[in-house]
């Protein structure tokens, strides 16, 4: 393909994928084929009437200026019963990561790892102390409270951050767990419980502190409403924290920080709850069958998932970027390979959770490059029985 070195070209030197727009634009014609396993979205939702309401919109959107923040929010709060006062909405969950840093984030953070790459980033880029714990592979990547709890202790931290479910291994912290944390470390300047993921969570019935976070002095929920909506492109997401906490975060923020789409989408909601509620069911259906398609490939090891996506391990002799190019010039499907995260090496692959039409692509690709190898592999044990 002769865009196909253009677009692998774009994931060096840089701490995370290029966007879909980037890579498809790169790869030309072969790129209005791509699918996309790398970005974490519900691909039920919205529903494709939800859009035909959107684009009989668009014009309307496009052309006039969205209400206040604070309206859209309200709105937001009556749809899923939150007090407004304990609730600032921003244009994406990162900015609200940023302002978090520039406020609360005096001298360090602590923050296990792998984990989502603004974490660490941002407060290094600023200049703060960042005590990273390091999940363990042998342990399934699974935090343990009272290990990272002395951890802190050891370092002084004086933040701490858990993601829940983590990315990129979807490992999920149970609800009783999350709050043990939250009172072992409720002298710390603050704690932030990242929930970006938490609707896809079917471990438990109702798996958010936010209601906790509400009525604590140092606590902060974040949300991502673009994962869990499918809407990344319009960029929203909220925190819950308790009112003063809340009320400071709303007076930094713009007044207009969020569009006139984000508007639109959040008055939408409280018509399609339902369809909304039967994404999620499709999603986690669709997470088992994938789960199984890959884990009865030889040559991968599947790691057990609570988010909308699945880690993969690679075998031994199989790297993770020559299996991410092909996959990508061959196949039109772009993967998360996951060198470039820390605490983790290139052998490791994020795979987002898609229907079943996607994962057959997926599946295809991977039988093509991998099945190679298993017949070298194969023919080297005969050979040595023979020698």
């Amino acid at each position: 393909m002769r865009h196909s070195a253009d677009a692998a070209s774009m994931f060096q030197n840089t701490a995370h994928s290029p966007s879909f727009f980037e890579l498809s634009r790169q790869m030309g014609e072969h790129g209005r084929h791509l699918v996309d396993f790398c970005i974490p979205c519900n691909p039920y939702f919205p529903t494709p009437e939800m859009f035909d309401e959107l684009a009989a919109n668009l014009t309307k959107m496009l052309k006039f200026y969205p209400s206040s923040s604070d309206t859209i929010t309200h709105q937001l709060c009556r749809v899923l019963g939150l007090n407004p006062a304990t609730v600032a909405m921003a244009n994406g969950s990162t900015e609200l990561i940023t302002w978090m840093d520039h406020m609360w984030v005096k001298e360090s953070l602590a923050i296990p790892i792998p984990t989502f790459g603004r974490w660490t980033d941002q407060p290094m880029e600023t200049g703060k102390r960042v005590d990273m714990f390091p999940l363990r592979e042998v342990d399934f990547f699974q935090l343990n409270v009272d290990e990272y709890v002395r951890f802190i202790r050891q370092r002084g931290s004086r933040v701490a951050v858990v993601c829940n479910p983590n990315n990129p291994d979807g490992g999920y912290l149970p609800r009783r767990e999350v709050i043990r944390l939250m009172d072992e470390l409720a002298d710390l300047d603050l704690v932030v419980i990242d929930e970006s993921f938490i609707d896809f969570v079917e471990a438990e019935p109702a798996p958010s502190v936010a209601m906790e976070a509400a009525i604590r002095p140092n606590v902060v929920v974040l949300k991502s409403l673009g994962k869990n909506f499918g809407l990344h492109g319009i960029r929203f997401g909220y925190l819950v924290a308790n009112p003063g906490l809340a009320g400071k975060m709303r007076k930094t923020l713009p007044k207009w920080n969020l569009n006139s789409l984000a508007e639109t989408i959040i008055f939408m909601l409280a018509s399609h709850g339902a369809e909304y509620r039967e994404s999620l069911r499709l999603l986690a259906r669709d997470r088992y069958s994938m789960g199984m398609q890959l884990a009865r490939v030889p040559e991968l090891s599947v790691y057990s998932s609570q988010g909308n996506f699945l880690l993969v391990k690679l075998g031994q002799g199989v790297e993770g970027t020559q299996l991410r190019d092909h996959l990508l010039g061959r196949h039109q499907v772009f993967i998360r390979e996951c060198g470039n995260k820390l605490g983790m090496s290139s052998q490791f692959l994020r795979l987002v959770v898609r229907p079943q039409q996607d994962v057959a692509r997926l599946m295809e690709g991977l039988d093509d490059f991998l099945q190679p190898n298993w017949s070298d592999e194969l023919a080297e044990r005969r050979e040595t029985r023979t020698a």
